[in-house]
């Protein structure tokens, strides 16, 4: 029995399907202390958007930390604070003509989802909540409440109080008009269900198996909650901070949530932050009704501001647009021509190989352990995890990505002749 066995509780879960012991990172290359080396397509589950240890943003942390600047400060104003806040206002909000204010919640994305569900509530003066079938939105009760999956609720039983699970755009439900089913349930004094404060959406199902959903059923859900007066919620923790081509997820639909909420990579630097985007006509908080110890992480704050920096002077987001050509390209071609048993999915740099027809989910657990035999690192998500989720740092090198999907690409051969 090792030290982490003896040690550490059973709930972990990533070292079980990555069993290495790492001790450093650079870019998109992972070191183990055995000396081997893994290319990264898993990014700190979209934590990592900018690498690991990305030159500039750490040199601006190191630089902050030599001047001694103030490392732990609540809520209260901080130089730190205020040259985020400025950067965020420029480069993301101005600059897209949108008006919101930032709350700074506690250290995780589900912080923030917690934030959202508990103004939303407090605004509309509504109990009920809709989320959609397939949703993750965290691991604290109110999250969990409004995510999908019954095994990650199994232990916080009646969490799904004054919560109703809509049809996402997926599956069977492409069969029928899923915005006409939510209109219908609203209208029918007869449907049992009482109009909820807010919906709440991820534009991009991401631990759902990687769904995309269509830009007019986006639209058409806007406009669903502008008629029946409803909050509209966007869950931009994973899918967010670039991952696909444009800052904020939601933006190829031309459309604005009520509320937006931000984690895991709008630190730049894999630092714990979370953000909830609020309309201002909304933010009706008290002071310090909705607060906690960690909600200003300093260090953050100084790796957020880098990153919106770096990612201003590079022009990140025309490269994104770029390496989503190349995997989209290359899953099509090289991956989905072995079987027309697979099926493909994605967006800017977040992509599912489907391979739930293979039956049960031992074939892409078999492949993603093939891979890390290989040297990647790949993660499983969706439906009884049957979905090999593409998940690269955004900055990842042309020569790396693609060595990464030669070694995916190798594994599929091992496995799908097998």
């Amino acid at each position: 029995m090792n030290t982490f066995e003896k040690c550490e509780s059973n709930v972990r879960s990533y070292c079980r399907n990555f069993p290495a012991i790492f001790h450093r990172a650079k870019d998109s290359i992972v070191y183990a202390e055995s000396g081997e080396e893994y290319i990264d397509f898993f990014a700190g589950a979209g934590a990592l958007n900018y690498g690991h240890n990305h030159d500039y943003i750490k040199q601006k942390v190191i630089s902050y930390l030599d001047a001694d600047g103030i490392a732990h400060a609540l809520d209260m104003y901080t130089s730190a604070k205020e040259k985020f806040l400025s950067k965020f206002d420029e480069v993301v909000l101005s600059s897209k003509k949108l008006d919101y204010r930032l709350q700074f919640c506690g250290p995780t994305g589900t912080n923030a989802v917690e934030a959202a569900l508990k103004l939303a509530r407090k605004v509309k003066q509504r109990p009920g909540i809709f989320s959609f079938m397939g949703a993750y939105h965290g691991m604290t009760l109110g999250s969990l409440s409004i995510s999908g999956n019954v095994g990650i609720r199994a232990g916080a039983i009646g969490t799904a109080s004054h919560v109703t699970f809509m049809p996402y755009p997926y599956g069977f439900m492409e069969t029928f008009d899923t915005i006409e089913y939510i209109e219908t349930v609203l209208n029918d004094v007869n449907s049992g269900i009482e109009k909820p404060a807010a919906i709440i959406f991820e534009t991009v199902q991401a631990e759902g198996g990687v769904i995309v959903a269509p830009v007019e059923w986006m639209q058409r859900l806007r406009k669903l909650c502008n008629d029946h007066d409803i909050l509209l919620i966007c869950d931009d923790i994973q899918v967010g901070c670039g991952r696909t081509g444009s800052f904020f997820s939601f933006e190829r639909a031309d459309i604005v949530p009520d509320m937006v909420v931000l984690s895991k990579s709008i630190s730049g630097y894999g630092f714990p932050m979370s953000l909830l985007l609020i309309k201002p006509e909304l933010d009706i908080w008290e002071p310090g009704e909705h607060n906690g110890t960690f909600r200003g992480n300093q260090l953050a704050f100084i790796g957020a501001t880098a990153a919106l920096e770096y990612r201003e002077s590079s022009n990140l987001e025309k490269d994104v647009k770029a390496k989503e050509l190349y995997l989209n390209n290359f899953l099509t071609q090289e991956i989905a021509v072995m079987s027309n048993k697979i099926d493909i999915r994605g967006i800017g740099m977040i992509w599912g190989i489907d391979v739930k027809n293979f039956g049960g989910n031992d074939f892409a657990k078999k492949i993603t352990s093939r891979c890390f035999e290989l040297g990647l690192i790949v993660e499983l998500a969706g439906r009884n995890d049957t979905v090999i989720k593409i998940l690269p740092p955004l900055v990842i090198d042309m020569d790396t990505l693609q060595k990464g999907c030669a070694i995916l690409k190798s594994a599929f051969n091992d496995l799908v002749a097998a």
